[in-house]
């Protein structure tokens, strides 16, 4: 088994990075207020500034505890999963296509992947626990993914060039 170089364990803490830093700023409570107050999901703005702000994360102590758990480990989730995913084909996708296309794409479809299976497990533990609402969970995560894992795909394409 031969093991990512250098270049490939520095691009995926890069990707880890740049899903820590989306998760912990565009989830946090201040952002996700300011995005509920101040935009509609009837905007491409309002719905990418909204989107981006699914993996929110909580300390308020008004909501259920399952339901806190559950948002609180959908944002652990996000991160933890991008991180696995990244690790788990970075040396396989460059070993058979080279270029930063290649990156770009690894990158992107990790989000996308990394938010339906943290929506999906994350339901699971929330108050109104089903199968249903699990899968709308996984929808939204995979939407996440669509629309900010350019930013993962992009930070991936600059970290494999340099």
């Amino acid at each position: 088994m031969a093991f990512a170089g250098a270049r490939h364990r520095g691009a995926v803490g890069v990707g880890t990075l740049a899903a820590l830093t989306l998760v912990v700023v565009c989830g946090s409570p201040i952002f996700a207020d300011w995005v509920n107050s101040n935009t509609t999901g009837a905007t491409a703005g309002g719905l990418f500034f909204r989107t981006l702000a699914w993996p929110h994360w909580s300390f308020d102590g008004g909501a259920p505890a399952r339901d806190l758990l559950a948002q609180d480990l959908k944002a652990i989730l996000v991160v933890v999963l991008i991180a696995a995913f990244l690790t788990l084909v970075a040396g396989a996708e460059l070993g058979r296509i080279r270029g930063g296309f290649a990156a770009f794409i690894l990158g992107w479809t990790a989000c996308i992947f990394a938010g339906a299976l943290a929506g999906f497990v994350a339901a699971l533990f929330s108050a109104q626990i089903a199968l249903h609402v699990a899968l709308v969970w996984a929808t939204a995560g995979a939407s996440y993914g669509f629309l900010a894992g350019w930013i993962i795909g992009l930070a991936q394409l600059i970290a494999r060039r340099s």
